[in-house]
């Protein structure tokens, strides 16, 4: 469960569609916040503590949908986006879906239709910020290695025993065996098997 309430953003430049979406989230008890154009929704600065998404309409003017979503993808920008429409057309919609978007619905649409399709951006908003989070733990764990701490964890990850990497190294048993224990401690494990575990997840990859 959230212990903060999400926030759906909606940008859209008919007045009407706003207030009657934000009437309909904020009865299924979402924060809701609206934008009348892409580039107002640009300038503001998003709530990075809580799981959110992106209400979006295709046809507006100066900065239409499917160019704020470009726009966010060129600046890493996550956000889950859902688009709704009145024009939009299919190959518009599946190329919308191909850069990422969670649904693309064209109106008028079934308000089950549009909860359940913020239920599965928030779902996809939280397990990114998941994955990130675990992400920036590991690096930092990695950051507290040494250059041979890291040069001796390359080698580890290949599954070489210590006798090997000494010879690879020109280095005795004994320091491999010393670099080898700091490297597990400083990561926080105990195997072999979840150091490849975390060095996979930043595309860290074994000596060739």
């Amino acid at each position: 469960m959230l212990e903060i309430t999400p926030i759906i953003y909606i940008v859209d430049d008919d007045p009407s569609v706003r207030s009657s979406l934000r009437l309909l989230l904020e009865s299924a008890g979402y924060e809701v916040i609206c934008f009348s154009s892409a580039k107002e929704f640009l300038k503001f600065r998003l709530d990075s503590t809580t799981a959110h998404c992106l209400i979006l309409d295709v046809k507006m003017p100066d900065l239409n949908g499917i160019e704020l979503q470009k726009e966010l993808a060129s600046i890493n920008n996550t956000i889950p986006i859902i688009f709704i429409t009145g024009h939009g057309d299919i190959p518009m919609g599946v190329q919308a879906m191909k850069d990422g978007a969670v649904n693309f619905l064209s109106k008028p649409f079934d308000d089950q239709q549009l909860l359940d399709s913020i239920n599965e951006a928030l779902i996809r908003d939280i397990n990114f910020r998941k994955k990130q989070s675990e992400h920036d733990q590991i690096k930092q764990k990695i950051d507290t290695l040494t250059p041979r701490e890291n040069e001796i964890l390359r080698y580890l990850i290949t599954g070489m025993l210590n006798k090997q990497i000494a010879y690879k190294l020109n280095i005795s048993e004994r320091t491999v065996k010393a670099h080898r224990k700091q490297v597990l401690d400083k990561m926080g494990i105990q195997s072999i098997a979840e150091l490849v575990r975390l060095t996979e997840k930043l595309g860290i990859t074994p000596v060739e």
